[in-house]
């Protein structure tokens, strides 16, 4: 059984103290203590991503990204969210486990968590994952979980990327 894990928001300010790599600032913005893992380049590549994200259409703010927290422990092990709201029925899952707790089920954990959130929305239909063919890590997290390999895709960032997808509920 994957470990508990609940997913807190981050909102703006939070995202935009983590571009400017002020953990106080971002910390005290999400209500939940951050780390270093969050102001990498990789992370600031995606704060400024979803900041404009958000920028051009608000209504994404309640489906991306947001930290996951262990429980009890209260420490931060990563971020999960879907790359926006609904499109046609369909989200897309998107999950990162801090390296320092990789390999302890948070992974699993995250994605419960968002098929959870999905399932729970009358407007979602399908939750779709893209991963790269090399993230074995990845791809072993999805089994089981009912996803079907229904495809490729290209990715500007990523490269190619193995496309699945499940019901919803």
């Amino acid at each position: 059984m994957p470990p508990a894990i609940r997913l807190v928001e981050l909102p703006p300010a939070a995202m935009t103290a983590l571009l400017d790599t002020d953990l106080p600032r971002a910390t005290a913005a999400a209500g939940i203590p951050l780390t270093g893992y969050f102001t990498t380049d990789e992370a600031k590549s995606l704060w400024r991503f979803r900041l404009a994200q958000l920028d051009r259409d608000p209504s994404h703010a309640p489906w991306i990204v947001r930290a996951a927290v262990a429980e009890p422990e209260e420490h931060v092990v990563g971020h999960a969210g879907f790359h926006g709201a609904p499109e046609k029925g369909t989200v897309t899952i998107a999950y990162s486990v801090d390296p320092a707790h990789r390999r302890k089920g948070y992974a699993r954990a995250m994605l419960a968590a968002l098929l959870e959130r999905a399932a729970a929305e009358p407007s979602v239909t399908t939750v779709r994952a893209t991963i790269s063919p090399d993230n074995e890590a990845s791809l072993a997290t999805i089994a089981g979980h009912g996803f079907v390999h229904i495809g490729e895709q290209w990715d500007e960032e990523d490269g190619r990327e193995l496309v699945f997808e499940r019901p919803a509920r």
